[in-house]
């Protein structure tokens, strides 16, 4: 009797998702722990949940273009006093506002977080 071995070979995948930065702590808090220390920014643990699953989404999309995919997060760029700006829903009430660069020469996209709101 024959045996057939399986070769499995790995190759690298190149995956380039963006890079999330937090501009504020309270932020950068929220995600890493779950909770803040800024009594300012109390959240219940809900909207923390969630806020933490839109910011994993924002980390593994590749360009800002694909969050058009995901039509419970209604990605806009705002206008108007807040132009430049661009935001992603976490619930009805909340939305995450942020920033977003590429780096030239390099297929990275800067997703810097401004804040959490209720708008």
């Amino acid at each position: 009797m024959r045996t057939i071995e399986k070769c499995i070979i790995f190759a690298p995948i190149i995956c380039c998702s963006m890079e999330i930065q937090f501009e504020k702590d309270y932020l950068r808090e929220l995600y890493y722990d779950g909770k803040t220390n800024d009594k300012q920014h109390r959240y219940q643990p809900q909207i923390v949940k969630k806020y933490i699953r839109v910011v994993d989404i924002l980390d593994s999309v590749d360009k800002v273009t694909d969050l058009y995919r995901f039509n419970a997060l209604h990605y806009e760029k705002l206008t108007g006093d807040k132009a430049g700006l661009e935001s992603v829903r976490v619930n009805d009430q909340y939305r995450i506002e942020f920033v977003s660069s590429e780096e030239p020469g390099k297929s990275i996209t800067i997703c810097n977080i401004i804040e959490l709101s209720n708008h």
